[in-house]
């Protein structure tokens, strides 16, 4: 695992002198900043990816790039709403989309900004606001939760983190019991579906539960890479010819958050428009391997999104087994 990595020697000014204790650390990518060391005002660059493993851990998002001035989100799904549950403050929005608003981000008076590796273009303006944590969230850097562990190093957060990953792997560990097959062995692929099929990345809470409860990804051939994406927000292309002749031991279908219908009814709709007929020859439809799965509750790297997936396991299995 990849932790904040702390130096030896923590800068620590005078609270007397009207300055907060610092300390040294080296973000993900190698730059080493001074940050406080309880950062208690926090903004985040990227809101599923960043702001719901923190909140998660019980942080409260100060600002989340990607909300509106209203604190509406950017797409018609509030991943703190469907992950974190209803009820919850929102953090405030400084920018949309495009550039971010630096007068706006600046009135949030952060003392921690949290970005992606992707956000290095912006590294210098966001600087003049408040120190930059930059976290790698690439898909072939991370896997499953490994962004929220390094998270919850960077604000002290690690003892909660390990009680919380604790209980989790006690609900793995009985949710595997019950499974009529062991799952160790077995191949899962996830699909998303746009407009085309797409291959889920590796960063995630689904992928994370999935791995945990034994099944291995699927090796894929016929996908093609976009290194535009990260962390599981990364989507590779999957042409018709080659998904229809994949086989997983469990294949797992995920909707386009911009669809309404989301459910099961739903998503195989939009498969269907996508590859026609494709449940009458594909052996996982065939023989019942496939779970449908909301991808706005799975999808973060958070041990939030990876209880959802258990319970979506778990429902699956109850399904099956009447």
């Amino acid at each position: 695992m990849r932790f904040p990595v702390l130096c030896a020697l923590s800068v620590v000014l005078a609270a007397s002198s009207g300055f907060a204790a610092e300390r040294l650390l080296t973000d993900d990518t190698g730059r080493e900043i001074a940050i406080p060391d309880q950062p208690d005002r926090i903004v985040v660059m990227h809101e599923p990816l960043l702001g719901i493993p923190l909140m998660d851990l019980g942080i409260e998002i100060t600002g989340s790039y990607g909300r509106t001035d209203e604190g509406g989100f950017v797409i018609a799904v509030d991943f703190i709403d469907t992950v974190l549950g209803t009820g919850r403050s929102k953090p405030k929005g400084f920018g949309p989309f495009g550039q971010p608003d630096l007068e706006k981000l600046s009135a949030l008076e952060p003392d921690l900004i949290v970005a992606t590796e992707l956000d290095a273009g912006k590294l210098e303006q966001l600087s003049t606001v408040a120190p930059v944590y930059l976290q790698i969230v690439g898909h072939t850097k991370v896997r499953g939760i490994e962004i929220q562990e390094d998270l919850a190093a960077l604000v002290g957060q690690t003892d909660s983190f390990e009680d919380r990953k604790s209980a989790y792997l006690e609900r793995v560990s009985n949710l595997r019991d019950t499974l009529p097959t062991d799952p160790a062995g077995q191949t899962f692929l996830p699909i998303f579906l746009t407009d085309q099929l797409n291959v889920v990345g590796d960063a995630s809470g689904m992928v994370q539960a999935l791995e945990d409860l034994g099944f291995t990804r699927l090796e894929v051939s016929g996908a093609s890479d976009l290194s535009a994406g990260g962390g599981s927000m990364m989507l590779m292309p999957l042409s018709a010819e080659a998904f229809g002749k994949m086989d997983p031991d469990l294949l797992v279908l995920l909707n386009s958050y911009m669809e309404p219908d989301r459910d099961e009814a739903g998503t195989r709709a939009k498969l269907d428009r996508i590859v026609p007929g494709w449940d009458r020859f594909m052996k996982p439809a065939l023989e019942n391997r496939i779970l449908v799965v909301d991808p706005a509750k799975v999808i973060t790297p958070s041990l939030a999104s990876a209880g959802h997936m258990l319970d979506a396991v778990d429902a699956w299995n109850r399904k099956k087994l009447h």
